[in-house]
């Protein structure tokens, strides 16, 4: 599956986003997945080198396609991002595991808690594995 695929399968109330063991922190592009977002450019490394593309950073809670909450207390914030990027450190910081699995020749990215799957990430033909995301209705206080 590629990822334009899986864009074009969104219905417009949800973004796609990357599970990607190579980022320390989440980088979520839309702002109103912040619960509390502190504003202020700070420079990302990248493999291209330094770049000021962080806004600003804060705690963001996030709903899974599958109903999963997720709290991420220092999300970084980048409405240049490409894409959204969620950390594996953020997603074991909320208590659920990862491990892999293949299904139909699908091979796909599991979040489990207590030995069940609650979430099934499909991997696209880049080798990454994509997810989509909701933000949770809340206020927002932006700094």
């Amino acid at each position: 599956m590629e990822i334009a695929e899986y864009l074009e399968s969104t219905n417009g109330e949800e973004d796609v986003c990357l599970i990607d063991s190579g980022t320390i922190h989440t980088i979520l592009k839309n702002m109103n997945y912040f619960f509390h977002l502190k504003l202020g450019e700070t420079n990302v490394n990248t493999i291209s080198g330094s770049a000021k593309l962080i806004e600003g950073s804060g705690r963001a809670n996030i709903w899974l396609l599958e109903g999963t909450k997720l709290v991420i207390d220092n999300a970084l914030f980048s409405s240049k991002s490409r894409k959204n990027l969620f950390s594996f450190k953020d997603i074991r910081q909320n208590g659920y595991h990862i491990e892999t699995m293949n299904d139909s020749n699908v091979e796909y990215l599991c979040i489990t808690k207590n030995q069940h799957v609650v979430e099934k990430f499909p991997s696209v033909s880049s080798g990454l594995y994509c997810t989509k995301i909701y933000a949770i209705e809340m206020y927002h206080l932006v700094n």
